[in-house]
This record gives C-alpha cells, sequence and structure tokens, in this order.
C-alpha cells in the first residue's frame, strides 16, 4: 500500500539520521535502584541506570510504597473515572493542598502528566485572556510550546533567558494588554538555569503573568523541595508553577499551583484536564508520601548535588566534553546523532551502564549529547566507573 510505503519512508529518514529512537526494556530492582536489568534476546544482562529522571530515587523509597500498598489494599486500582465523574478521591484532593503547600499558593490542579498540566494550563489562559500576548523562551520544552499553540492566541519568541530582548518585546506591547511570560527554572537538556527574579522584575514592570515550569526543579531546590524559585526566594512572585510528580517524587502525574481563581479557570476550561480519567488513588498516595517526605528531608537533595559535583570535576580532570551546567543535570556534548548512538550502544553493551543519546528534535542538530543524571543512590564507585567507561570509549 502506499501508505505503507510512505511510513516506512518516513521511519527510514530517521534511521539514515540516526535519529531513530529504540527502548531499552530493563527491569528495576525494588531497593537497589540504580541497579537493575536490561532484557534482550531472551538474555537478561546487569546493569546501572544513569538516565533516569527519578532524580532523588523516590520510586523505591519504603514511605512512597508503603502508601501505594496501602491505598490499594483500602480503595482498588483505578480512580473510575475523570475528575467530575467518580474520578476525585479524597487521595487527589489531600494531594492538591499538599501541592499548594509546597508551593505556598492558595490552590493546585492535579493532571495526568506533566505534558498535560502545561498544555492544559498554557492553552486555557491563553485562550480566556482577551488579546492576549504569550512570550515563550526559545528553550522551553515542547509542552509548553504545544500548550501555546493550542492557546490560538499571538506568541512571541524571546532569545534564551535573554532578558534585553524579552524586556523589548515586553515594551513594544501596551501596558494594558494581557500578556504571559512562560519559561522554566532548570533547562533539562543544558542544565542551566532561568533568571526568575529578573523576569519577575520584568513582568511587574509591563504587567504580565508569570507561568514558570519547575519539572526539574520542585523537590531539588529550596529548603523544602519548592524548587528553584523557593532558592531564590521568589516563590510568591510567580503567578502560576507548573510541575511534576514523575521526576523528584518518582511517580507520574503532573500539577499547577497558584491562585485558587487561576486553577478553577483551568479546571473548568480546559478539555484535556476535563475529559481525562483522574490519576490513580494510589499514584496519589505515593505522591503524597514522596512530597511530604522531600519536604522534611534534605538528605536526599544534598546527596544529589554532592554526586552531581563529584561526576562534573571526574570529567573536567579527565578532559572529557562536559558541557557548562550549573544545576544537577550533567550533559556531555557529542556533537553527531550517529555517533551519539553508537556510544550510547557500546556504554551499555560493554559496560552494562545505561544511557540514552538526546538527538534532534530533542536538542537543536550538531548539539547530541549524553545526558547523565546521577541520584542519591549512585555510589562513588558507580561514578568512578562511569569515568572509566566514558574515558574509554572517548578516547
Amino acid at each position: 500500500m502506499i501508505y505503507d510505503q510512505h511510513f516506512d519512508g518516513l521511519l527510514q529518514s530517521l534511521r539514515n539520521e540516526g535519529n531513530y529512537r529504540t527502548f531499552a526494556e530493563i527491569l528495576r530492582s525494588r531497593g537497589n535502584f540504580p541497579n537493575g536489568v536490561r532484557r534482550l534476546g531472551g538474555q537478561e544482562q546487569p546493569i546501572t541506570v544513569w538516565c533516569s529522571n527519578d532524580y532523588l530515587a523516590m520510586a523505591q523509597h519504603p514511605v512512597v510504597l508503603a502508601a501505594m500498598h496501602d491505598a490499594l489494599d483500602k480503595v482498588g486500582a483505578g480512580s473510575g473515572g475523570t475528575r467530575n465523574i467518580a474520578g476525585t478521591t479524597a487521595y487527589h484532593v489531600e494531594l492538591e493542598r499538599e501541592l499548594a503547600a509546597l508551593h505556598g499558593t492558595e490552590a493546585a490542579l492535579v493532571c495526568t502528566s506533566g505534558y498535560v498540566a502545561n498544555e492544559a494550563a498554557l492553552g486555557t489562559l491563553g485562550r480566556m485572556l482577551p488579546n492576549c500576548l504569550i512570550l515563550s523562551d526559545s528553550f522551553n520544552h515542547a509542552s509548553m510550546i504545544d500548550g501555546i499553540k493550542t492557546a490560538r492566541c499571538e506568541r512571541v519568541v524571546f532569545r534564551h533567558n535573554d532578558l534585553a530582548h524579552l524586556e523589548a518585546l515586553l515594551a513594544a506591547q501596551p501596558l494594558e494588554r494581557p500578556k504571559l511570560i512562560a519559561f522554566e527554572s532548570v533547562y533539562s537538556m543544558d542544565g542551566d538555569f532561568g533568571p526568575i527574579a529578573e523576569i519577575c522584575d520584568l513582568a511587574e514592570r509591563y504587567n504580565a503573568l508569570t507561568y514558570i515550569d519547575e519539572v526539574h526543579g520542585v523537590g531539588l531546590y529550596g529548603a523544602s523541595g519548592g524548587g528553584v524559585a523557593e532558592r531564590d526566594g521568589v516563590m510568591g512572585r510567580i503567578d502560576v508553577i507548573s510541575g511534576t510528580l514523575a521526576k523528584a517524587f518518582g511517580v507520574m502525574g503532573g500539577y499547577i499551583a497558584g491562585s485558587a481563581r487561576i486553577c478553577d479557570v483551568v479546571r473548568s476550561f480546559a478539555a484535556n484536564f476535563i475529559f481525562t480519567t483522574s490519576i490513580s488513588p494510589v499514584i496519589a498516595a505515593g505522591a503524597i508520601a514522596s512530597i511530604r517526605h522531600v519536604r522534611a528531608s534534605s538528605a536526599e537533595r544534598e546527596a544529589l548535588h554532592a554526586n552531581a559535583a563529584y561526576l562534573k570535576a571526574g570529567l573536567v580532570e579527565r578532559g572529557l566534553p562536559l558541557m557548562d551546567s550549573p544545576s544537577h543535570i550533567v550533559p556531555v556534548r557529542i556533537g553527531d546523532p550517529v555517533r551519539c548512538k553508537a556510544l550510547c550502544d557500546r556504554l551499555m553493551d560493554e559496560w552494562g551502564i545505561y544511557v540514552q543519546p538526546i538527538n534532534y528534535p530533542t536538542v537543536p542538530k550538531g548539539t547530541e549529547r549524553m545526558r547523565l543524571t546521577p541520584s542519591p543512590q549512585h555510589t562513588r564507585a558507580d561514578i568512578d566507573r562511569l569515568l572509566d567507561a566514558l574515558e574509554s570509549i572517548l578516547a
């Protein structure tokens, strides 16, 4: 069929460019993260995971597992429907209260993923505000870009972290025009931070709302894990905070936090929230336990940042191509998609080290990289072995 030929051609183009994605079938070992096994051809190979977004290893934490077991025994597996039809349980309500407390906001709204949270909130706010202009950082995540497109309002892109460019765009607009600045706290592929306080200054000067994606910051920064905005003392200046339950908190789902009014508007008008089955109460229970633990304990954050610093120092010492990253994310530049995939395959096959290549369209062509994510559970021996492996394959 012509359809099949067309689809085969599309997939072959990805293969030729080195951008065809292959998934590793892995099994993590409970209580033994970051270790696990890869299944391939009926065989199992011991591996160490170096690309997980389970940044604090909370997916393995006893308090999270206990809470999920307890909820499963009490209420069963699924939620039973959308939030409007049987899908709002006491766990969902409690989780939203916990998230609002984490961020110091009036309210929060839980969605099925961080992607859906961004798409729903940005799409709804941009659509509901008359003549709204959304100003978006050029490095924003695909979920934010899709949300902004869904809004069907005017949008402009400002150069990444370029405050002068952002101010020029704001200054060109009437003060009374509704405006929303969308940006991130931690840009996950480069590991750099957004200038939050300075963007808040501009928003206040030019009458704009602020929308920050804290997906890669929440749980990892701030005295109670409220994110980079908490660390910088500006959490109260942000109008909308979006986050995830699937990274530092170790389960799944996404959310926004902000004023009760803004959360209610998204709850009431966002189709991708209204018509989606809510997350399982079992997952909500695990998220509640995880957030409470992370708010009370800094041990996991401190260990993560210490391991990230040790890994970066080792890369520099061995002359390996570490990209400049002030955060917990450790990107190693390769610069070629085919080579990047081949090097990651060698790490897995020869060393049992699992790292996925990061290629276009996730990052621009020519900037392909390995994105390493240390956790509190990686030992110094794990890090040294990774450094040995990288030195061997990059020589």
